[in-house]
């Protein structure tokens, strides 16, 4: 019997897709400056949603005393090599400390010293108990009125009239419902994306990774095939990370100071340089010129050290304090072993992204973009997405009062075609017989492409353009073998969207290593062709589907004192 699905209609001013950091903190704000409804879309629960999901143990964005907004950008800026959006990092900057207390009174326990100064970690950094951190967000959501979470639903494309949003398709993950939400504004907190690569732990512990398995990059994608410019896909991030638990290594480099060193017992850090990329190019290096493995000295630190580095595991990747007890070693005993992950795009970390204005509006109408879903603004952690989420909102409810709606529309004739369409699509899917392959083979083939040709862990993060020509190909097949899945249900059916998702931003991140001509970011972008830097890519690589071509764009850098806006 082929399954029919049931479609409902829904109205709201601003909808927010994705319920995490930013997401929650967009509508927040909201209700803070307006009368707005708002409705949140999360695939998950937001009780425990997004990257805070596990909680952390530190506010890794703060303007610690005798620090300003400035250095913060400067440090950003240096980080990423001069290839980042300064207006926007100052936006953001400037905003640290507030959305930080902001926090501690909804109830986030922030560490302070004996004259009730918050505990520094480090030169931008604040020691928080965090494991709450999403419960206390979401909880401050549950109190809103008029906003309304839905959870277990799941965008899938956004709905788009010559380059304004109008709304956003959906399905509910639970029940055969396919969700036509019609809005003045959109505001996209989806996260960026995690599984495009293989990844360190293959098989039944895949899971174990940096970034949230769940990250898809649905946000991009759905940006990318509405017409979107998006910027910086060839900065992908890759973190270094303990061995096989895939655990945070900032937390013992600063907490008790530890270096890199390799099998010798020799401090290679500094031979290669003290950016996020410089620090898992040395770790790369060492094992490749024979000095691996490499670790994280932690050897002869005192025992009260050794209780605080597992308490702070606790708060954040139990796994690490679980393998100390498992072994019977306290870290004091023997140092961290320490590698790099596979590849990410998340703009949290980057500058990978949608390419937005101050005002974090995207170039559709009326989409605006926040954490690590927006481009141009890297290192902005926890407090720098619920910044940009109070930006977005901000924007979005001052452009409804303004103009009161939506300047497109849709005939009753188009609304009902494309609600058709859309209906036929998710039901071909549910409905597909004799699929040839399953989901999971294709997303398997799909990483292994990545990993081989496109800087995967098995290259060493390295590529050349023959490679990069070999993945887009090969991608470019498995995009078409994804036509033709089945799905059971209508969470199976998430997965095939899923699938698509991670295709497009692979075939993006393809497309925009091949574009920048020069190796700036070791073993984020090293281009085999290409090994050296260059100030002639002192600029952005954009990118924007025109007429179904993904077609390369570049910008000049936005500097100190300037500021981009779409009307610039």
């Amino acid at each position: 019997m082929k399954k029919e699905i049931q479609v409902k209609q829904l109205r709201t001013d601003v909808l927010i897709i994705g319920g995490g950091t930013a997401g929650c903190y967009a509508a927040i704000t909201i209700r803070e400056h307006s009368n707005a409804s708002v409705l949140i879309l999360e695939k998950a629960n937001i009780k425990r949603s997004g990257c805070l999901a596990a909680g952390v143990n530190a506010i890794n964005a703060y303007i610690v005393e005798g620090r300003t907004p400035e250095d913060y950008v400067d440090y950003a800026k240096k980080d990423a090599d001069n290839i980042v959006r300064e207006d926007l990092l100052l936006t953001m900057s400037q905003g640290l400390n507030r959305v930080t207390k902001r926090l501690e009174e909804l109830g986030l326990v922030i560490l302070k010293d004996e004259n009730g100064k918050y505990v520094a970690r480090g030169n931008r950094n604040i020691k928080i108990n965090g494991e709450n951190i999403k419960p206390i967000l979401a909880n401050a959501v549950k109190k809103l009125s008029n906003v309304t979470v839905m959870n277990h639903v799941n965008a899938t494309d956004y709905i788009v009239k010559e380059n304004e949003i109008l709304g956003a398709f959906a399905i509910d993950l639970e029940k055969e419902i396919m969700y036509e939400i019609r809005a003045k504004k959109v505001i996209c907190a989806t996260g960026g994306a995690a599984g495009l690569y293989r990844p360190n732990n293959p098989g039944f512990s895949r899971h174990k990774m940096w970034y949230p398995p769940f990250n898809t990059g649905a946000g991009y994608a759905m940006g990318i095939r509405a017409g979107a410019e998006m910027t910086t896909f060839e900065m992908r991030f890759i973190a270094l990370r303990c061995k096989d638990t895939i655990a945070p290594t900032g937390t013992i480099a600063q907490g008790v100071g530890a270096k890199q060193v390799n099998s010798k017992g020799e401090v290679y850090e500094t031979k290669y340089g003290l950016t996020t990329s410089e620090r898992v190019y040395g770790t790369v290096k060492e094992n490749q010129e024979g000095r691996g493995p490499c670790y994280l000295r932690t050897e002869g630190i005192s025992s009260s050290q050794d209780e605080e580095l597992k308490k702070a595991y606790l708060n954040m990747a139990p796994s690490q304090t679980l393998k100390w007890v498992e072994e019977g070693k306290n870290p004091s005993q023997q140092n961290v072993e320490i590698e790099g992950t596979e590849p990410y795009i998340v703009g949290g970390h980057t500058a990978s992204g949608y390419w937005v204005d101050t005002r974090r509006e995207t170039t559709i109408k009326g989409l605006f973009a926040a954490g690590d879903v927006a481009g141009g603004c890297p290192q902005k952690y926890v407090t720098g997405a619920l910044v940009e989420g109070g930006i977005a909102a901000k924007a979005a409810i001052e452009e409804i009062e303004n103009d009161k709606g939506n300047s497109a529309t849709f005939s009753k004739a188009e609304e009902d075609l494309l609600i058709k369409l859309k209906k036929q699509e998710v039901e071909n899917i549910l409905n597909f017989e004799n699929p040839i392959f399953s989901i999971e083979e294709l997303e398997e083939a799909m990483q292994k492409i990545m990993d081989s040709y496109a800087g995967g862990i098995g290259t060493n993060y390295q590529f050349n353009e023959k490679q990069l020509t070999l993945a887009e190909e090969k991608i470019e097949h498995i995009m078409k073998l994804s036509n033709e899945l089945h799905a059971n249900d209508m969470h199976e059916l998430m997965f095939v969207y899923e699938l698509k998702e991670r295709l497009t931003v692979c075939k993006l991140v393809i497309a925009h290593l091949r574009a920048r001509k020069e190796t700036r970011w070791h073993s984020f972008a090293e281009n085999l062709d290409y090994p050296e830097k260059s100030d002639k890519w002192l600029k952005y690589v954009n990118s924007k589907l025109i007429d179904r071509e993904l077609t390369i764009l570049y910008r000049d850098l936005v500097g100190r004192g300037e500021s981009y806006e779409h009307k610039n």
